[in-house]
């Protein structure tokens, strides 16, 4: 086995690298080549541009206002999303209180798991169907038709929700946070299950409130998960194609109204299969790739701490 063990890793390892370097690496190297050319995605013809689709991003209005949204959303979702999940995770965990005085999570904890993490099972080309209907500018909208009940708003002149300039984003950030709260409030309840309930019943004894033992003890030994979270929705707030393209208005990939919902992805994809500028996409996809790479690679430098050991 010593004298083969080479041979025998290699005949394993092989066939997996093979098909992730042509299904993975070689589809990059085709976009970043393809970002240098006047490639118009309908044939092989095509002229070596250089720079050009680089400088000419950078003075494209309509691509300056998609990254201005994306990072607003970068802003805005990792860290409403952490801090409610974290803050429903320690309610739902230790937020009540044994007949003795011990540590357990409030009544109906594991039905609170559940509701919360219903809509992350939920496809985001459904997601997005639904919220439409809810937003919708009529009196047939939800929150219109609960507004008009409730006597907030006009029945003539009802809230238009998705063709507000002011709303639109906003509408598409709260639905991410919706729907992200609840898978991270379940992998911030896993990791806080591994801490001893003595670290926080210590805690309490040395008269410790619950926001400083949220803050002194759930945080620091959370870190680590939440540097990953922080991560993940770092990524989503710098794509959220899917969504963007099915719930927004707009003549082809949602973005609307008047690009005031557009964000990169969509602003790209708009660009590779509706106006035949397939070259100028693919240096947009490098720029995004690029910045998502930076992006994670300061949030885990800047984030990192020591480990804390319990």
């Amino acid at each position: 086995m010593q004298q083969g063990k080479y041979r025998f890793v290699t005949g394993f390892l092989i066939v997996p690298v093979v098909l992730y370097a042509v299904f993975m690496i070689w589809p990059y190297l085709q976009t970043f080549g393809y970002s240098f050319t006047n490639w118009q995605g309908q044939s092989q013809e095509m002229s070596f541009v250089g720079l050009d689709n680089y400088t000419a991003l950078f003075s494209d209005e309509v691509f300056l206002k998609a990254l201005w949204h994306n990072i607003l959303l970068l802003v805005f979702l990792p860290i409403a999303t952490i801090l409610l999940a974290l803050f429903f995770a320690f309610m739902v965990n230790v937020g009540g209180r044994g007949g003795s005085g011990g540590i357990r999570g409030v009544r109906g904890s594991g039905l609170y798991k559940i509701l919360f993490f219903v809509p992350h099972v939920l496809s985001i080309a459904i997601l997005a169907v639904l919220w439409r209907a809810i937003y919708r500018g009529d009196v047939a909208g939800l929150i219109n038709g609960i507004f008009l009940k409730l006597g907030l708003s006009d029945p003539a002149h009802p809230i238009e929700w998705l063709n507000d300039p002011d709303l639109v984003l906003w509408c598409v950030a709260f639905v991410l946070l919706w729907w992200g709260v609840g898978f991270y409030l379940v992998l911030f309840s896993a990791a806080m299950q591994s801490v001893p309930k003595e670290i926080y019943e210590a805690a309490l004894l040395d008269g410790a409130s619950r926001t400083q033992s949220f803050f002194r003890v759930t945080l620091p030994l959370l870190w680590d998960t939440v540097q990953t979270a922080w991560v993940y929705l770092a990524i989503l707030a710098m794509d959220c194609f899917a969504l963007i393209s099915v719930m927004t208005p707009g003549n082809s990939y949602g973005g609307g109204p008047d690009h005031n919902s557009e964000v990169m992805a969509t602003y790209l994809m708009r660009n590779f299969l509706s106006f035949g500028k397939s070259g100028y996409a693919c240096a947009m996809g490098v720029v995004i790739l690029v910045l998502t790479l930076i992006l994670s690679l300061v949030t885990l430098r800047v984030s990192r701490r020591e480990r804390i050991e319990y």
